[in-house]
């Protein structure tokens, strides 16, 4: 082949190759930062421990946005032990939003999320007396369906997403007070737009203080998607939650810090129950 006929074949692959280069690296503002706050919000860590008690909850959430919009919602979770303690079914999902922005008013149905946590490690599978160096690990496969609402309107993605990723924990006796300290790592994706998706890292990091009847707790979390354009979350969540014969009234308020321009105040109640009747 001459040099003029390979500067041709050059030329011409430079042609075809640039538009798929430029679409490849062009943000498609599918990302939380530009969307509602509940299209694709941080997900709440795990803490290294699965569910091993039927955990029923139902809170209300106020979200004011940096922007003075405003949104509602009811939120709906749950978590089934299956068969044993050492693995549950999660599903949760904002039942139904009422939102103020912009360009007008509206509500409608938000995205279900569901999941599997599985113990994979717990210093009660161990004997000894160096159990306490022995922290408990779980992993979690989840995935998000696309019934959310109103994409026009930057409400919901209108596409599906999945997530999976490891926690671990460790609890550590202070008098009349548990201190535990956990971490968490994952991967995340969803669906932008013409089947692109974005993936991302997935991190977190919590410390809780309980008591018999009250505990608190502080989580630091987010992710951190490849198109770098308003999809790299971070927020901060606090949360105070009462214990009373297996009801838990709680409030929590989340501040957004990077990439997700609000803040949350969520007051619930969650309900508990044995239903494995686990010594």
């Amino acid at each position: 082949m001459s040099l003029r006929s390979a500067h041709k074949w050059l030329i011409a692959f430079l042609l075809l190759a640039t538009p798929c280069v430029v679409l490849a690296f062009t943000p498609t503002g599918v990302a939380p930062a530009f969307f509602g706050p509940n299209a694709l919000p941080v997900p709440d860590m795990s803490d290294g421990l699965t569910y091993d008690k039927l955990r029923v909850e139902l809170a209300a959430d106020g979200y004011f946005g940096h922007d003075g919009s405003t949104t509602a919602d009811v939120f709906a979770r749950i978590h089934v032990p299956l068969f044993t303690r050492w693995a549950n079914v999660s599903v949760w999902m904002p039942v139904c939003e009422w939102y103020n922005q912009a360009d007008g008013k509206g509500h409608g149905a938000g995205d279900v999320y569901l999941s599997t946590d599985i113990q994979v490690l717990h210093n009660a599978w161990f004997k000894g007396d160096n159990t306490q160096f022995i922290p408990q690990m779980t992993i979690r496969l989840g995935v998000k369906t696309a019934s959310g609402e109103q994409f026009a309107r930057r409400r919901h993605f209108d596409s599906p997403g999945y997530f999976f990723d490891a926690s671990i924990g460790e609890s550590f006796p202070m008098g009349p007070l548990v201190l535990r300290l956990a971490g968490s790592a994952g991967f995340l994706c969803w669906q932008t737009a013409t089947a692109r998706q974005n993936d991302a890292v997935m991190y977190g990091l919590q410390a809780s203080l309980k008591h018999e009847y009250v505990s608190l707790q502080t989580t630091w979390g987010g992710y951190v998607g490849w198109e770098r354009y308003g999809d790299a979350p971070m927020t901060l969540k606090v949360r105070a939650s009462g214990h009373i014969q297996g009801f838990e009234p709680y409030v929590q308020y989340q501040w957004g810090i990077k990439d997700y321009p609000f803040h949350q105040l969520r007051i619930g109640l969650a309900y508990q129950i044995d239903i494995l009747r686990s010594k």
